[in-house]
């Protein structure tokens, strides 16, 4: 695997959920040394939320791809119930 690099973060950690991958970073020499991003077609990275701590910014990216899951699962059971598109990219 190769190393992937934003605005001088080195990424560490990765969990892709539908069509969104969220991502931590860390970078040595930054005032807040630790990043999460959600992240589109592996290189449109936005919503930075920067930490000082690094157990903040991993609970930080937990809390992020839960949420976009509990969403996800929102939108397959409002499909299975008729209200929404099957071929949505969360399904």
């Amino acid at each position: 695997m190769s190393i992937r690099i934003n605005a001088g973060y080195i990424l560490t950690d990765s969990v892709h959920v539908g069509e969104t991958e969220f991502v931590m970073g860390v970078h040595s020499k930054a005032p807040s040394q630790f990043v999460t991003w959600a992240c589109k077609n592996g290189t449109d990275y936005f919503w930075g939320h920067y930490f000082s701590d690094p157990l903040l910014a991993m609970k930080d990216l937990l809390a992020r791809a839960n949420q976009e899951l509990a969403f996800c699962m929102k939108k397959q059971e409002n499909a299975r119930r008729g209200r929404e598109k099957p071929d949505d990219p969360c399904l």
